[in-house]
């Protein structure tokens, strides 16, 4: 019995491979087994990096409602705990972008906090 191949799956497969691999450099762009270990790393790193980008946004909000709470004699934590006690009902991505576009509109809830 003659060996059996399947070139068309194994052409698709691989050009799945090397279209993911588009814009690499050197040989990672179209040398079969280099791009398919660089696609491979990539994905990885896509995966873990998505989660990572929820943190670091995170970060980013607290940090700029801290700078902006202590232009009126506030701590991050002094005003959050007040925005918890008050029951208004901003999450931090809000609170971030009023600091930062709307300086005025961040003012009116300190005051209000006060």
């Amino acid at each position: 019995m003659p060996r059996s191949l399947n070139s068309v799956a194994s052409r698709k497969r691989r050009k799945k491979i090397i279209k993911l691999a588009k814009g690499y450099f050197g040989r990672r762009k179209n040398v079969w087994t280099i791009a398919k270990n660089a696609v491979e790393k990539a994905m990885q790193y896509s995966y873990r990096d998505r989660k990572t980008k929820k943190r670091n946004f995170r970060s980013l909000w607290i940090t700029r409602i801290n700078a902006a709470s202590r232009l009126y004699g506030m701590s991050y934590s002094q005003f959050m705990g007040k925005i918890k006690s008050n029951k208004i009902e901003l999450n931090r991505k809000v609170l971030a972008d009023l600091a930062m576009n709307n300086p005025q509109a961040f003012k009116a809830i300190v005051d209000k906090l006060k």
